[in-house]
């Protein structure tokens, strides 16, 4: 069995560091520099910079959201100021970004940060502003497609020509196979992750409970280590190779195989995986006090155009939009997968039973991540 390695943390200053240097490869003329869920978010598109109310010229918005979109947003957000300033002459629009994992980025909204939207990864994490009452109760019937504009699923990442033979999740419990995952603790990539697993066990076993936990728990003693968000867990399987496969969100995964780790690392479609959805909401006690709800309406909005889904699918992200998806079959191949709702119930449910402090995570992962 194989030790935890607990340099997660120690390792996460380096990895942002080697991240940003791989990201100015797709990086834009003027690409956003991102900011943790603690620090002030800087701009991504020009401006003179100040928030003000609606009356003004210059409007700005602040996007708060995960960590593997920050791809997407980069380029979303030029996109959309320009059609903004064709809709609104002479008025400028300024959109800033902080990118982290999806649950500490929800907390620190629900801590004061002055988010206009949030666009998760994760449910749970808006009905968490939700009940704190600074997204308004009908979040979901505000948007279409239950607010989700595009979904990922959970693929594996692997190395080049796939040493290990990792061809589906029961491959993952092999001895000698040396996994790297975000840590489910914490961010909404490693939980997707482990409830793919999880599902896959009670796909495979006919729902016996018993079974599905001793696959997940042989699978979880190969962890090598857990990282503490999406993008760090790719930084660390590709930049500082280690781990014979990293499981992650099936977006992030193609941007490594095409980009950042062009040549290394190769993609492994599994049989059955689950679908992670992208919810995005307005922060209502915030736009309302600065007089942006309807600039951040519009935001959202525009999210659902053409150019936005074809951007979301050319960064293998899934179109919620179906001729689009249509469109980019190619890229984006058919996978049978699950909703974690309809197999696990709400995300209250879901957190409150797998990874709640002596849930069922913490009883299955031998090296558990603290």
């Amino acid at each position: 069995m194989k030790s935890f390695n607990f340099s997660t943390h120690k390792a996460a200053t380096t990895a942002t560091a080697l991240i940003v240097a791989s990201l100015s490869l797709t990086a834009c003329n003027k690409p956003a520099t991102d900011t943790s869920s603690n620090a002030s978010a800087t701009d991504s598109s020009s401006s003179n910079g100040a928030a003000n109310n609606a009356g003004n010229k210059d409007i700005e918005l602040l996007n708060v959201s995960y960590d593997v979109a920050r791809d997407f947003y980069k380029d979303y957000n030029p996109m959309f100021v320009k059609h903004y300033k064709a809709e609104h002459p002479g008025v400028n629009i300024n959109i800033k970004q902080s990118h982290g994992g999806s649950s500490k980025q929800a907390l620190s909204v629900a801590n004061g940060l002055q988010a206009d939207v949030a666009t998760m990864n994760q449910g749970s994490d808006i009905e968490l502003l939700q009940k704190k009452g600074l997204v308004a109760n009908d979040w979901e019937a505000q948007f279409p497609d239950h607010a989700v504009p595009f979904t990922s699923t959970i693929v594996f990442l692997v190395r080049k020509d796939n040493p290990k033979g990792i061809n589906d999740w029961q491959d993952l419990t092999k001895p000698g196979v040396e996994i790297v995952i975000a840590n489910p603790k914490v961010t909404g990539n490693g939980r997707y992750a482990f409830l793919g697993a999880y599902g896959y066990g009670l796909h495979t076993f006919n729902n016996d409970e018993t079974k599905a936990q001793g696959y997940v728990k042989d699978m979880l003693k190969n962890v090598k280590v857990y990282e503490n968000g999406g993008r760090a867990a790719t930084t660390t399987f590709v930049q500082r190779n280690i781990g014979d496969v990293l499981i992650t969100f099936e977006n992030e995964a193609n941007l490594a195989a095409t980009k950042f780790g062009k040549g290394q690392v190769q993609i492994v479609y599994p049989k059955y995986s689950i679908k992670s959805e992208s919810p995005v909401a307005i922060v209502k006690s915030v736009t309302d006090k600065k007089g942006t709800t309807e600039a951040a309406k519009d935001y959202l909005d525009y999210l659902w155009s053409e150019p936005a889904q074809q951007l979301a699918a050319d960064l293998y992200l899934r179109p919620s939009l179906p001729d689009v998806l249509a469109k980019n079959a190619d890229k984006l191949p058919p996978i049978d997968t699950f909703r974690p709702n309809d197999t696990f119930g709400s995300w209250d449910d879901i957190m409150g039973k797998f990874f709640s402090d002596n849930g069922v995570f913490d009883k299955l992962a031998v090296n558990n991540p603290k």
